[in-house]
């Protein structure tokens, strides 16, 4: 209770402050108009000795504002120029008081002029501008101290509002650089993380390459012919992080010609593609990690005829790719899949975040399933 006291108490002070400034002020308003109304008592009962037409109201009324709003837009400077803020609150405000009397003198003076030129009211009685001036130069000058403060008001809604738009444009802008930059480190970490691939699977090729050299001359040179395919056709798409299903596939036969030159018969492929999910975007070069994980642990591990199967569908908004082989499976242990699975998921995480998964399982009767679900989305046409 001790340590929520001194909390409450320095939240209400500020408004008991403004509250006691709000009484002040009005009481303030409130004496100046009584004094100006007692002083000068026998003018307001001249002015309306006898009641005036609309036209001479107008006569009267329309100089005295048409002058304030000429001396607005100095208020308005002097208000940018002087705000009353923390830090220059006396200073300021002491200008703003000798501008308010200042101005307003000198509006009354110039209406004075005008009001005797155009024989307004009371004013028409005197014979010359100087009387008019030393008669009724402090009258109604409570009138002149509102305006200026109504248009001080004005002036610093309008600062405070340019001020808001200001930090609103500047937030906004903030926020894009920041996205953009986001998105940069994003774009570098998923090109590094592809970038570690290909030369991952590069360096497994050019070892299968050099033991066919001593094995099967003909068969290292035919591989060599798809391995310059299969980065060709990588080299074309460097830049993308997402492709169709269609050309992941492309690059995907062309990975699996290189594989069937190396094992011939003990290699069968088996794609189960759904023709719907050839337009979905996945990203560049998903696919050939985790099919070349299970050929070197499942086809090269079992015993006969290795089997992959690769598998696409669409379900609920969603692109699921399925890699099934025939080979031990994980046998309790999911480290020994090697790399290419680590840097696969973190690829995804990075594109899809929470929106995508990555799953193992050992198959029943033998193998391993991947599953890999990702958002459908597909590529949108005219985009480059």
């Amino acid at each position: 209770m001790a340590t929520d006291y001194p909390q409450r108490v320095t939240t209400e002070r500020p408004h008991l402050r403004l509250w006691v400034a709000i009484v002040i002020g009005w009481t303030l308003i409130g004496i100046t108009f009584t004094l100006n109304y007692y002083l000068f008592a026998d003018h307001y009962v001249a002015i309306f000795r006898q009641q005036p037409t609309f036209s001479e109201m107008l006569i009267w009324e329309l100089p005295y504002w048409f002058l304030w709003a000429a001396l607005s837009p100095l208020v308005f400077w002097l208000t940018k120029r002087f705000p009353i803020e923390r830090g220059r609150l006396l200073t300021n405000s002491v200008i703003h008081i000798f501008g308010c009397l200042s101005l307003s003198i000198i509006h009354r003076v110039a209406y004075l002029i005008v009001g005797w030129i155009l024989h307004v009211a009371v004013y028409r009685r005197l014979a010359s501008i100087s009387s008019v001036l030393s008669v009724f130069v402090l009258f109604n000058l409570p009138t002149g101290f509102m305006s200026y403060g109504t248009v001080l008001l004005i002036g610093y809604v309008i600062d405070y509002y340019r001020r808001h738009q200001d930090e609103e444009l500047k937030i906004s802008r903030l926020k894009t650089e920041l996205a953009q930059a986001q998105l940069q480190v994003t774009q570098a970490q998923l090109q590094s993380l592809k970038m570690q691939l290909q030369p991952h699977f590069l360096f497994n090729t050019l070892n299968s390459i050099s033991t066919l050299l001593d094995e099967d001359v003909d068969a290292a040179d035919e591989m060599i012919a798809r391995l310059g395919d299969f980065l060709r056709l990588t080299l074309d798409n460097s830049g993308a992080q997402e492709v169709t299903l269609q050309e992941e596939l492309e690059f995907l036969r062309c990975y699996l010609a290189i594989e069937q030159v190396r094992f011939r018969d003990r290699l069968t492929v088996d794609m189960k593609i759904d023709p719907e999910t050839l337009e979905a975007l996945v990203p560049n070069l998903i696919l050939q990690p985790i099919v070349e994980n299970a050929i070197r642990h499942g086809v090269i591990a079992c015993v006969g005829k290795g089997r992959v199967e690769i598998q696409s569908t669409r379900s609920n908004g969603s692109l699921c790719l399925v890699v099934t082989d025939n080979g031990p499976g994980l046998q309790g242990n999911s480290a020994k899949r090697g790399l290419g699975f680590s840097l696969t998921k973190e690829r995804l995480q990075r594109l899809y975040e929470a929106n995508q998964q990555l799953l193992l399982n050992d198959v029943p009767e033998g193998g391993l399933k991947v599953t890999l679900e990702i958002p459908f989305n597909h590529l949108v046409k005219g985009s480059s």
